[in-house]
């Protein structure tokens, strides 16, 4: 079976990790969550690019460029999780399965920040974990993935099989 090919998008100020509130997004930066990322990836049989945006239309950029060129969608979208359309369609428009993750729990958070407008076109959500997110996100893209690939080829029917002699029509 061939590398899954994964996209991983992190959103705005996640650069800052490390630095920002502790109490709400730990301590790790996301120089480690990325080399943890990719050690997970190269154990499990996947191949990322990660990229980390604070601009919008790079982020929708990036996901639109995404068909046929990788297997699924691993992002954080910050901030835009509660403002973008644009990156909800995207998403949408891309084809591809994607999981959001959050390093808070959003539903725990700020009223405004409760309301994911892209969530419902992901596969699923992962939130409040801290880094672990990311893996668990990973890891559920890669199952989807192995669950796609493995399926076995639908069942013709009894119809379909039957071959009839060259020259005579059904009727």
């Amino acid at each position: 079976m061939a590398l899954m090919r994964i996209l991983v998008i992190h959103g705005p100020n996640l650069q800052l990790l490390g630095t920002r509130p502790p109490h709400l997004y730990g301590t790790v930066d996301l120089a480690t969550i990325n080399r943890q990322l990719q050690q997970q990836a190269r154990t499990q049989g996947a191949i990322l690019t990660i990229v980390q945006s604070n601009h919008e239309g790079e982020i929708v950029s990036l996901i639109g460029k995404a068909r046929g060129s990788y297997d699924g969608l691993l992002l954080n979208p910050a901030a835009y999780t509660h403002t973008s359309v644009a990156i909800r369609d995207a998403i949408e428009g891309t084809g591809l399965p994607a999981v959001e993750v959050h390093l808070s729990n959003i539903a725990a958070r700020e009223a405004f920040r409760q309301q994911s407008l892209t969530a419902a076109v992901c596969r699923g959500q992962i939130s409040g974990f801290g880094p672990l997110s990311y893996h668990l996100g990973l890891q559920a893209l890669l199952a989807l993935h192995a669950a796609v690939n493995t399926a076995p080829a639908p069942a013709q029917s009894p119809a379909a099989r039957v071959r009839r002699p060259a020259g005579r029509s059904r009727k």
